[in-house]
């Protein structure tokens, strides 16, 4: 009996040897990752018959390469220790301000964007968004610099030169294009260096020192032309909009307010649409008149499809999600390996809030995309890369634990990372 059950197990782990890391997480990612594909086919009619964009099925074969694409290089990563991955942090961190740099001189837009965030790939039509790589690298950067000597005290210098420098840098490339990611960045920074124990006099002073720093950026682009190509003027109006939104203008008839508003108006539409049951998969019969309604507005018309039982139940599955990553990080003996899963899990929760948070009305347009939903291979490539990091930390906890690296572990041991 007990050889059959030997056998049972040899199997079972074999059977989910693919699935290295932890299992729950890889079938909500597989779930979700599936499930993206109907709201995506459906959405991106839009694209087809208002923007006159390639076709509704190009559209959805194109989403289909990056899941498989995102699920492959995710696995890909899970072979790959993640310790590796910290040391090359620096290099591919100063890789990626390169990119930002080349970006600001020579970036396009895409489908009529107003900011020139995408660097295309000489000789190819490929186009990526090079501040969402240099996002995710300055966290893992982040993450192993407050790991290294943890025990010591370092001297203001070091923390302005290794920790301030790079996260002030990256965000003042990205914020002339992207404003959104770019505050995006300046608090995940500051949640990391918090979970990441630096001394919280820094963090107060840097805080301090960077609403300085935003509030004379927007004097100076709001009132002369030395910063030239900002869009700052941008952003004041979509905060207009949202404040104007708030005080019920659909029913106002100045035809400038109603255009302003107009997106958020037909998301809105779109989810007291939807109900409680939904009008069904396709049947969705406000996204031809809601721009982006394939990425950033895509959570609007899943609800009006789905109803509110479907948006409840993905969710949901976001809701585990970042349960999982924080059992994993809980479970982590290394300091380094539960600060990056942290770190990671806290940049998809605040991307995932704030899309959800800009369909339903609760804050400004920010055009951030929904995590492994929304059409778009940038933002999900990256998304997927954050997950198999998480994935990866999670499949060496078990290896730690046979090693003997339980929690009684010295803090020198656990953070030996260099």
């Amino acid at each position: 009996m007990h050889e059959y059950k030997n056998m049972d197990e040899q199997n079972t782990e074999s059977r989910f040897e693919f699935l290295k890391g932890d299992k729950v997480l890889w079938m909500v990612i597989l779930v979700i990752s599936i499930f993206s594909i109907f709201p995506v086919y459906s959405a991106s009619s839009n694209l087809e018959y208002i923007v006159n964009n390639g076709t509704t099925t190009g559209h959805v074969i194109k989403h289909m390469f990056f899941v498989l694409l995102g699920l492959g290089i995710m696995r890909l990563v899970g072979t790959v220790k993640y310790e590796y991955i910290g040391k090359l942090s620096s290099i591919l961190l100063g890789l990626m301000i390169l990119l930002l740099v080349v970006t600001m001189f020579t970036g396009q837009t895409i489908d009529g964007a107003s900011a020139s965030r995408w660097l295309k790939i000489p000789g190819t039509p490929i186009s990526f968004q090079p501040s969402s790589f240099a996002f995710l690298m300055l966290v893992i950067y982040l993450c192993r610099y407050l790991t290294k000597k943890i025990t010591r005290e370092r001297l203001p210098i070091e923390n302005i030169m290794y920790i301030f420098g790079p996260i002030l840098l990256v965000f003042v490339l990205v914020a002339k294009d992207n404003g959104s990611t770019a505050l995006m960045i300046l608090m995940v920074s500051v949640v990391v260096l918090i979970i990441g124990q630096l001394h919280w006099k820094y963090i107060a002073g840097f805080i301090s020192a960077s609403f300085i720093a935003i509030v004379l950026f927007l004097i100076i682009a709001l009132n002369t032309n030395l910063i030239g190509g900002n869009r700052v003027h941008t952003w004041m109006s979509r905060i207009e909009t949202f404040t104007s939104s708030k005080a019920k203008t659909a029913d106002t008839d100045d035809e400038s307010v109603k255009a302003k508003n107009y997106q958020v108006m037909q998301a809105k539409a779109a989810i007291v649409h939807g109900g409680i049951t939904g009008m069904g998969p396709g049947k969705s019969a406000l996204k031809q008149m809601l721009p982006q309604s394939a990425s950033d507005f895509i959570f609007a018309i899943i609800v009006e499809e789905y109803g509110l039982i479907g948006a409840a139940f993905l969710i949901s599955l976001y809701l585990i999600m970042m349960i999982r990553i924080v059992m994993i990080a809980s479970k982590m003996p290394a300091f380094f390996g539960s600060l990056l899963v942290l770190s990671l899990g806290v940049m998809i929760f605040i991307q995932l809030s704030v899309n959800i948070a800009v369909a339903v009305n609760l804050i400004p347009v920010t055009g951030q995309p929904l995590p492994l939903i929304s059409y778009g291979g940038t933002s999900m490539l990256v998304t997927y890369i954050q997950l198999g990091i998480i994935l990866n930390v999670s499949s060496r906890i078990q290896i730690y634990d046979e090693e003997g690296m339980g929690k009684k572990q010295s803090v020198a041991e656990i953070n030996d990372i260099a």
